[in-house]
């Protein structure tokens, strides 16, 4: 990927100069997309959710909370806001059909990736997934995904629909290898499939054998691919933590847990792009927002310390 490529994406949009929205507690300009190294990807979409209904005000609450998170990294003692952070929407997605989602999303990444950018979408619902590993597929042969998340979403169809968000994992499983953890509830038909499947297309660690296994961040991540895209649905984490999702599943996983299986997989793997999914904002209640956001920071710096 060289320079002549670094543009903006043409299905992204980009905010006018002057009104550029930004990323952390920043003192200085947002960084405007050729100086960024990363570029967040917004996908407000939300059209197959079933229960509590929001995860498209998701992405703009984040950013918003993001802007009270100070960027000097107290693990890490950085500040990985200085690789330059790029915040833009995808352009016309609100009312498409879930099809026309999947193949916006996958372009939009496409040309982030052609450009030579660490892409990180936030949704949305958990089905934007779908487009965006296409895309990383494509740059990358040898994928593989680690799922986190409390639902297995692995029906092949859910309410008359493929791309619903809880068929998302079997529709990744259908591109390339995928490891999930943290799961914790699921149908007889999704129990079926799983069981089906071979160790090194479809390997689940649910929340038993996490409590049953001392080593299970090293076995998720020897699971996975030596390139890795991940996927974080945000009710992985116990409601207790992040009440604010869609369906909130009781014996989630903690925040500590978390970061530890994040700086695994990042140092065994060379992780190439991420998204977090299926906040659905709480109004009046700000700490998942906030949770999300440091996520997300966080994430990052163990990346670009890596790199």
């Amino acid at each position: 990927m060289d320079d002549k490529n670094n543009n903006i994406a043409p299905q992204a949009q980009a905010q006018p100069q002057g009104s550029l929205e930004w990323f952390g507690a920043i003192e200085e300009e947002p960084a405007a997309f050729k100086k960024s190294k990363i570029v967040i990807l917004k996908v407000p979409y939300e059209k197959t959710t079933t229960y509590v209904k929001g995860t498209r005000t998701g992405p703009d609450a984040i950013i918003d909370a993001s802007k009270y998170m100070e960027v000097f990294d107290d693990e890490l003692n950085i500040e990985t806001s200085k690789h330059g952070i790029h915040v833009m929407p995808l352009a016309g997605i609100e009312n498409v059909s879930s099809e026309e989602m999947v193949d916006k999303v996958q372009a939009g990444m496409s040309e982030l990736l052609k450009a030579n950018k660490f892409p990180v979408m936030l949704g949305g619902e958990h089905s934007v997934s779908i487009g965006a590993v296409k895309a990383f597929k494509e740059a990358y042969p040898t994928l593989s995904v680690l799922h986190l998340d409390a639902h297995y979403d692995m029906r092949d169809t859910y309410k008359g629909s493929r791309l619903n968000h809880g068929c998302v994992g079997r529709r990744i499983s259908e591109i390339c290898p995928i490891v999930q953890a943290g799961t914790r509830s699921l149908s007889k038909e999704e129990k079926d499939f799983v069981t089906s499947q071979t160790p090194d297309k479809v390997k689940v660690f649910n929340v038993y054998d996490i409590l049953e296994t001392p080593y299970w961040k090293d076995q998720v991540s020897n699971s996975l691919t030596d390139t890795v895209y991940i996927s974080i649905d945000m009710d992985f984490f116990d409601p207790a933590l992040v009440p604010a999702v869609g369906t909130p599943e009781p014996g989630g996983i903690g925040w500590y847990e978390t970061l530890e299986l994040l700086k695994e997989v990042v140092k065994d793997k060379k992780v190439v792009g991420f998204d977090v999914v299926e906040l659905c904002p709480i109004p009046g209640q700000i700490a998942s927002d906030f949770f999300a956001a440091k996520l997300i920071y966080r994430l990052l710096g163990y990346i670009f310390t890596k790199k």
